[in-house]
């Protein structure tokens, strides 16, 4: 029986090839141990059976961006229930498009901006680009987010019209928004730079009370075809 050693000494062994690409080979989901894929570097081997597939390419990993159909009770960031503990392999859109294997570098160093309430449901988004972090971050005010709103109360015309303009939170007047009743206890609300809490505020201002809460839409992007706790990956083409 051989001693162990790092799999990237390995597969640079067996190729050759430089310890740099066979890291890279391996970080790609490149390489398999025994017919299953081993995409940690720092994995030992001994005796196994170690092969690169075909169409390999020692290439750095581009960053990917998650969409998640967010559970109600999980938190958007950091805590002690974060809504990334939803984002399994397992939990991948079966329908997802965008080509990629889920690989454990893909859920390292994800960033949630516009982060969704701890008690809402729906679309959240988890990102390593760096890029689409600034959009986020930077043009929150601009980007205009949809979500429906179950409630509890009566809503008159004029409750109604005070949730589509003339409501001050936290010294701050609030922007017009679109605030459309969808049914008898479900309302739309289509409004940009949302703070958390706002909407609940809102609502509290004029007499309701919110049972559930899911953001369908961010900007260009909609939720459709995830169900809660599945995700998928962002593709290419898609902007928010």
């Amino acid at each position: 029986m051989t001693e162990p050693v790092r799999l990237s000494k390995r597969l640079a062994e067996l190729l050759p090839c430089s310890r740099r690409d066979a890291e890279l080979y391996i970080e790609g989901g490149w390489v398999l141990v025994d017919g299953e894929v081993v995409d940690e570097a720092h994995f030992r081997v001994q005796d196994q059976t170690v092969e690169l597939l075909p169409g390999a390419r020692a290439e750095p990993l581009p960053p990917v961006t998650i969409l998640l159909n967010k559970l109600s009770g999980y938190q958007s960031g950091d805590g002690p229930n974060p809504a990334l503990k939803l984002v399994t392999p397992e939990a991948l859109l079966p329908e997802d498009r965008s080509g990629l294997r889920p690989l454990k570098r893909h859920f390292t160093r994800l960033s949630s901006p516009l982060p969704l309430e701890t008690d809402a449901e729906g679309l959240t988004v988890y990102t390593q680009d760096w890029r689409i972090l600034r959009k986020l971050e930077d043009d929150a005010a601009q980007i205009e987010q949809e979500y429906i709103v179950t409630f509890k109360g009566e809503l008159t015309p004029d409750a109604l019209a005070l949730l589509n303009y003339g409501l001050v939170y936290e010294d701050w007047a609030i922007p017009p928004m679109k605030v459309s009743r969808q049914s008898e206890n479900r309302l739309r609300f289509a409004l940009k730079d949302n703070q958390p809490g706002q909407i609940a505020w809102m609502c509290g201002e004029v007499g309701l009370e919110i049972e559930a809460m899911k953001r369908i839409r961010i900007g260009r992007l909609p939720m459709a075809g995830l169900q809660p706790g599945q995700w998928r990956y962002l593709l290419g083409y898609e902007r928010f």
